[in-house]
């Protein structure tokens, strides 16, 4: 939507680009160590920080989003005046939990 893009993962030198489309919050849904070879939430962090932006660690071990995941999605959705940049592996559990946390809005909770 208007205010949140889902991605696949993303690499520390991306943020630069990330932050001059204008998002505020890179929002992490893949937990480390996932797979092998895999960048680390710490090093994307670090140049979320370097960049201006907010770093938030959601992370969601599979496609069936937990209670917390969609809630702490819902939060950060409802707490940025702004544009919220979600990644994961693929895109999928990120746009999984923007369903859940769009519908748990729009009923209210």
């Amino acid at each position: 939507d208007s205010q949140v893009t889902v991605a696949p993962q993303i690499r520390p030198e991306g943020v630069a680009d990330i932050a001059s489309a204008g998002f505020q919050v890179v929002m992490c849904n893949r937990p480390d160590g996932e797979a092998a070879g895999q960048v680390g939430w710490a090093e994307v962090a670090e140049a979320c920080r370097q960049h201006g932006l907010s770093a938030i660690y959601v992370p969601q071990a599979d496609r069936d989003p937990t209670g917390y995941a969609v809630a702490r999605f819902a939060a950060v959705m409802r707490e940025t005046d702004g544009k919220v940049f979600a990644y994961c592996r693929s895109g999928t559990r990120c746009e999984i939990l923007w369903n859940a946390a769009t519908a748990q809005a729009a009923q209210g909770s």
